[in-house]
C-alpha cells in the first residue's frame, strides 16, 4: 500500500509538472481576435486591396465637416 501510495504521489507531481509547463507555453488568450474583430480586420484588408482606405487625417476632417 506504501509503495502505491507513493507511486501515486510521484506521478501526481510529475503531472503537476506537466501543466507548468503547458501554462507557461500556452498563448495568451487576448492574443487571438474574435470572430467579430476577424470580420473587420477582413473587411479591413479587403478596402485597402480595392484602395478605399482614407487616412486618419483625412477621416477627421470629413467628421468634422
Amino acid at each position: 500500500m506504501v509503495t502505491e501510495t507513493q507511486q501515486i504521489l510521484k506521478e501526481l507531481g510529475e503531472i503537476k509538472l506537466e501543466i507548468k509547463e503547458i501554462k507557461e507555453k500556452m498563448p495568451d488568450k487576448e492574443m487571438f481576435l474574435t470572430a467579430e474583430e476577424e470580420k473587420l480586420l477582413e473587411e479591413s484588408y479587403a478596402n485597402e486591396s480595392k484602395g478605399e482606405l482614407i487616412s486618419s487625417e483625412n477621416l477627421k476632417k470629413e467628421l468634422e465637416e
